[in-house]
């Protein structure tokens, strides 16, 4: 009971809502707004009962085809079995979570094996919780690498690497509309452009001519945007660092652990190692929030590896190394190996990607492009009335201003059908043109990725004018119950 008398909620409690008292609930505590968007696409309507591998079954016995891959988190699927049981099992020899003047067996094995399985010299690692947070240390031990005497660092002008103010800083998204403050010395490059790169490396220099840039961030293939570097690029950019002695940052967050068909993207050009490469999401198995920065030898050493320093990074945040979270994220580096996710990528890639195809060219109208690799496709969609043009013009607030709101309105349109219509469950990014994904998990087998395939042809064969009056009577309807 709270002072007052009125009864805590209680897991047992929490099993027995109804969706309208979650609904409820989330309105007077959460954010009354996310009620009304999520509810908006068909989904968010019931409760999830239970999920195993690519499926989700909600309360009231619905089967859906989870195709989100849980944006980058589930490669491993809902509730992998090895993961349950080593979960299960830290937790039935109560092993200790806490606690930093007692090593971990669990940080120093998972160390080890990442130190084992990136090339190079990437052979030292910070465990986090979240991506941003990977983001965020791996730019600190850039600037103290320096020891502070460089002051600037360049990004992508499409990247995303997280919502923090510091990692926001360094989003050139769409997704960052409004201006938090963040860390100073920030400047954008385009991506996959290396001229532009060096224009930037040109243009910052101190008093004395020397280079002032003590990092370069990059994305080697853009989730959000569903764009990739060249090699080429890759290399220079690799060239460019050594070179002027610029700290290369490599955001992997996303496309970790087989997700594009490599271990990870970059790996699959021989040689090339980035000075930190930074990995979350599918890194915990889909049960553990955590990330990692790994660092080659003199970076990280030059920066940490001293009596003084050690305690700026390494052991001094509460969760750093949770112990049922790093034993979650050592059996999931054991399990993408051991069940070769890079050839599982590529697996549903021989069938997801000339099914795309095939729907582009039956669709010309409706699918203006299709772009990806491994199990991260993205499908730029196009079409709907030209009413939609003038709506665009005429929307509320800052609707009227994106350029972008036709793409995404149809976009979602597409969205609400297949989830509503035909059980496949979707999303789309918000960055760059906003492309609808398909991302399955990399359990998905050839059976699952032709159901999404069949239901995606059936959608489409409706017509663009007959799915956007579904959606909006669909939006209209749940706007009247809100």
């Amino acid at each position: 009971m709270t002072p007052d008398g009125t009864p805590l909620l209680t897991v047992d409690d929490c099993e027995r809502l109804s969706t309208s008292q979650v609904h409820e609930l989330y309105r007077s505590h959460v954010n009354k707004s996310q009620v009304s968007l999520m509810t908006s696409f068909g989904f968010g309507r019931e409760l999830v009962d239970h999920a195993e591998g690519s499926w989700i079954h909600t309360r009231d016995g619905r089967r859906i085809l989870d195709f989100t891959g849980g944006v980058g988190v589930l490669n491993h699927g809902h509730n992998h079995p090895r993961i349950l049981a080593a979960r299960r099992r830290f937790q039935e020899q109560r092993r200790m979570e806490v606690h930093k003047t007692y090593f971990s067996p669990y940080i120093a094995a998972l160390g080890h094996n990442l130190a084992r399985l990136l090339p190079g010299d990437l052979n030292l690692s910070f465990f986090p919780n979240s991506g941003a947070e990977a983001v965020e240390g791996a730019v600190k031990l850039a600037y103290k690498f320096h020891g502070g005497r460089r002051r600037q660092i360049l990004h992508a002008d499409i990247s995303f690497h997280g919502k923090l103010l510091g990692s926001g800083s360094l989003t050139g998204s769409a997704q960052n509309a409004f201006a938090f403050p963040g860390i100073p010395g920030v400047s954008a490059f385009r991506y996959g452009d290396l001229d532009s790169v060096r224009q930037a490396v040109a243009g910052a220099r101190d008093a004395k001519g020397r280079c002032d840039v003590y990092a370069i961030l990059i994305e080697p293939f853009s989730a959000s945007t569903m764009t990739e570097c060249s090699e080429e690029f890759l290399r220079g950019l690799r060239e460019l660092c050594t070179a002027e002695k610029i700290v290369l940052i490599f955001d992997e967050i996303y496309t970790g652990w087989g997700k594009t068909g490599s271990l990870f993207h970059f790996m699959r050009y021989p040689d090339l190692v980035p000075d930190v490469v930074t990995t979350s999401k599918s890194f915990g198995g889909g049960k553990s929030s955590i990330s990692a920065f790994v660092a080659r030898e003199p970076v990280f050493r030059t920066a940490y590896d001293s009596l003084g320093d050690a305690m700026l990074q390494s052991t001094s945040t509460t969760y750093y190394g949770f112990g049922e979270e790093t034993a979650t994220a050592l059996e999931a580096v054991n399990i993408a190996v051991e069940d070769d996710y890079p050839a599982r990528a590529r697996a549903i890639e021989r069938v997801l990607k000339p099914g795309l195809e095939r729907l582009r060219k039956q669709y010309p109208d409706l699918i203006a492009d299709v772009r990806g690799a491994g199990a991260l496709y993205g499908i730029f969609l196009d079409g709907g009335p030209r009413l939609l043009d003038l709506a665009a013009k005429i929307a509320p607030g800052g609707l009227a201003r994106d350029p972008l709101l036709r793409t995404k309105v149809i976009t979602c349109a597409v969205v609400n059908a297949m989830y509503h219509d035909h059980d496949v469950y979707m999303y789309y990014t918000l960055n760059g043109r906003s492309p609808l994904v398909a991302a399955p998990c990399l359990v998905a087998g050839p059976d699952e990725v032709e159901i999404f395939l069949d239901a995606f042809d059936r959608t489409l064969a409706k017509g663009m004018n007959r799915l956007l009056t579904a959606f909006f009577k669909d939006k209209a309807v749940s706007r009247w119950a809100a």
